[in-house]
């Protein structure tokens, strides 16, 4: 719970604005751990799928779980460019978890020049490098 009232104050100026929430925890119980984004800038600005799980929603999990001793589950909406912080939550493993089998924002500026350059291509080699 402390975790997240300190992610939801000092992390404004990166993620925008936010606010504590409850979640519920692997036993069942409801806590007031979680912190929902409201629109991340970070993600708003890259505009990039890829940028978001490689640089912050990855790096932030394994550093909660393997420095502070907490389990993260972020949820990124792509589509509102909202975020859930699920502390006291174990992320899923990579292969089910639902933000990397995400496809590329259609705004994103770099699978835009890769669908340009690649008309001829495979929709596999146009993919997001995402993991």
């Amino acid at each position: 719970m402390m975790l997240a009232r300190a992610t939801a104050i000092s992390c404004q100026w990166l993620m925008g604005s936010c606010s504590v929430n409850s979640v519920t925890l692997p036993d069942g119980k409801s806590w007031s751990s979680g912190v929902f984004v409201e629109k991340c800038k970070y993600l708003e600005e890259s505009k990039c799928l890829g940028i978001c799980i490689n640089t912050c929603k990855l790096p932030t999990q394994t550093f909660f779980k393997d420095h502070m001793g907490v389990d993260l589950y972020m949820e990124p909406n792509f589509e509102d460019y909202s975020c859930q912080f699920n502390f006291g939550v174990p992320p899923p493993p990579l292969d089910t978890d639902k933000a990397l089998k995400e496809p590329c924002l259609d705004i994103c500026t770099n699978a835009r020049r890769r669908r340009e350059l690649g008309r001829n291509s495979s929709p596999d080699e146009l993919s997001c490098p995402q993991v």
